[in-house]
């Protein structure tokens, strides 16, 4: 099940779901949309290595907007910061991003109870397509929680990506031991 528009807002008055900043005009018949903050970066290395810290230049989205190129994968970020305390957050893309040719995960869609952070996107496109800051990018829908959550994201010694800020983050595929 997916919660609806009043539940979110039931959830949000408990203080179980936060978006901050929060815009009721946001909030859809059962999802939140979240805007494309004005910070990117892409990685540094052309050939990527699950195995070594890869890193990342930033920089922002100008006034006028930006072109994003298909074959470059850019890592923006929600404006949004949430926390997610009692239900498993998704993050999906908008259907009017996704007529545009826009991905905005390559992978990592779900969140975790406990989440807390402004979310990283993994922006991928099809043809050239020019991006502002502020845009509508994608939606966070909610999941009820089937069980007690013995220990939360936001409480796990390992947790790579608690508490993300306002600028995209690299992957942390490194810190894995294999």
């Amino acid at each position: 099940m997916i919660l609806s528009d009043k539940r979110i807002l039931e959830e949000i008055e408990l203080g179980t779901i936060k978006v901050e900043p929060y815009n009721r005009a946001d909030l859809g018949s059962n999802s939140y949309d979240v805007h494309l903050s004005k910070n990117l970066a892409t990685y540094e290395q052309e050939i990527l290595d699950a195995k070594m810290h890869n890193t990342i230049v930033h920089f922002e989205i100008p006034d006028e907007g930006i072109v994003l190129m298909p074959n470059v994968l850019y890592l923006g970020v929600t404006e949004e910061y949430t926390e997610t305390h009692a239900h498993v957050p998704f993050l999906e893309g908008k259907s009017s991003t996704g007529r545009l040719g826009i991905d905005i995960h390559a992978t990592a869609g779900k969140g975790d109870v406990g989440f807390c952070g402004n979310w990283t996107l993994e922006i991928s496109v099809k043809q050239p397509v020019r991006v502002y800051k502020g845009m509508p990018i994608g939606q966070l829908i909610y999941f009820p929680v089937d069980g007690e959550i013995e220990v939360k994201y936001n409480q796990k010694k390992n947790a790579k990506y608690s508490g993300q800020p306002n600028v995209p983050v690299e992957s942390m595929m490194w810190k894995n031991k294999f």
